[in-house]
């Protein structure tokens, strides 16, 4: 029975390391109306420079490092999933520090035109895992997603409900993300958006089956 007790123990604790996002929590930061979004020069990222917030804009969501922990959203005011520090793709990991408009104090005495040092501060075993994620071809950056400038239509008490954003998403917003975090992301929104119904029939229920399977495939940061 004991051994039985730490098996259970063990598939539980792997199942959650697996998975990039947890449930969606609140973070404490409230953006009424679309932001300002400039781009990063030389990355494909883009920053909120009249937010006191380290809000970011990458591979088609929005992402936010917050009380030490990173966040990502397909609509600019949340809801927000918690990311794992082995999740968060490298790019935005390698954002220079002055981009972060609300550091956090350990970022003081680091350099502001260099990334924040995440190896020094996710430990050595992250460092180990994640070797060469500060070291990249300048001339290969791939290019900044689009902005999905719809939203800026839905503010105030126009904003969506959560269960309204994935439809409001896929009608509005085709672009593909490529990291893996995003991936799972969208795919997560495309199983709660599933077959929009015909506002001139009788709704009926989808087939079996018919959920967008996952990709295993792409690992690609």
């Amino acid at each position: 029975m004991r051994h039985r007790f730490f098996a259970v123990l063990l598939a539980l604790v792997c199942a959650a390391s697996a998975a990039p996002a947890q449930v969606s929590v609140s973070i404490g930061i409230n953006v009424p109306v679309y932001p300002r979004l400039a781009a990063v020069p030389g990355y494909p990222v883009y920053y909120a420079p009249g937010l006191h917030a380290n809000y970011f804009f990458f591979d088609g969501l929005y992402w936010v490092f917050q009380g030490d922990h990173w966040y990502m959203s397909s609509w600019y005011n949340g809801p927000w999933d918690a990311v794992a520090p082995a999740y968060v793709p490298y790019h935005l990991l390698r954002v220079p520090v002055r981009y972060y408009r609300a550091p956090p104090p350990y970022f003081g005495g680091w350099q502001r035109a260099a990334p924040p040092r995440w190896g020094q501060h996710w430990g050595p075993q992250w460092e180990q895992r994640h070797r060469g994620w500060d070291r990249w071809n300048r001339r290969a950056m791939p290019a900044p997603a689009p902005l999905p400038a719809y939203q800026r239509r839905y503010s105030g008490p126009r904003y969506p409900q959560v269960e309204q954003q994935p439809h409001l998403q896929g009608r509005n917003y085709r672009y593909q993300p490529h990291t893996f975090a995003a991936r799972q992301h969208y795919q997560q929104q495309a199983e709660q958006r599933g077959p929009v119904p015909s506002q001139r029939a009788p709704q009926v229920a989808p087939p079996r089956g018919s959920q967008v399977p996952r990709d295993p495939r792409n690992l690609s940061r």
